[in-house]
């Protein structure tokens, strides 16, 4: 073997590890998530709650963002600790912007590990994906986007308004 492909073997090696990796924690986070939403919607009382569902998509939200966190960071801690960048914050933006498959260049690897950063864009790119069809799954579930606040109010009374769907019990 060339000490090419052995680098190759190593970019391959290590990128699968990180896939494996990500997938996992992204697949354990969002049982997690799945499991406290089962635990906090009944005493948030989703159900009936226009502001108990605002608060539990928040929570989807913010755990979902959590997960993409501690992703990137594994990723930059596996820059550092290859060498392949020098400190932390360059390793975390580099990391943070190869995720979201953006990119920008103006911090780049050394040559040697640039197919790493192509594999974690890719990463990336599937992970945001699949938190993305979570979320809409969630806020379908929870008919939270139905379309029944843009109907017109009906008036009773003098200058009441009737409006069932929104007050929260």
């Amino acid at each position: 073997m060339t000490p090419d492909h052995i680098g190759l073997l190593k970019n391959l090696v290590l990128a699968t590890g990180m896939v494996g990796m990500t997938v996992l924690i992204h697949f354990w986070g969002l049982i997690l998530l799945l499991r406290i939403m089962g635990h906090t919607g009944p005493r948030l009382r989703a159900d009936r709650s226009h502001s108990g569902q605002a608060a539990l998509v928040l929570m989807v939200v913010f755990g979902i963002f959590g997960l993409h966190t501690l992703e990137i960071w594994l990723y930059a801690v596996l820059y550092l600790a290859l060498g392949a960048l020098p400190t932390l914050e360059p390793a975390l933006y580099f990391s943070t912007v190869t995720f979201v498959a953006l990119g920008y260049g103006d911090v780049v690897l050394p040559t040697t590990w640039r197919l790493l950063s192509a594999i974690e864009a890719a990463n990336g790119v599937i992970l945001l994906a699949w938190s993305t069809a979570f979320l809409l799954s969630v806020t379908g579930r929870l008919r939270l986007l139905e379309h029944t606040w843009l109907e017109p109010r009906r008036r009773t009374g003098a200058n009441r308004v009737d409006d069932d769907d929104a007050a929260d019990p």
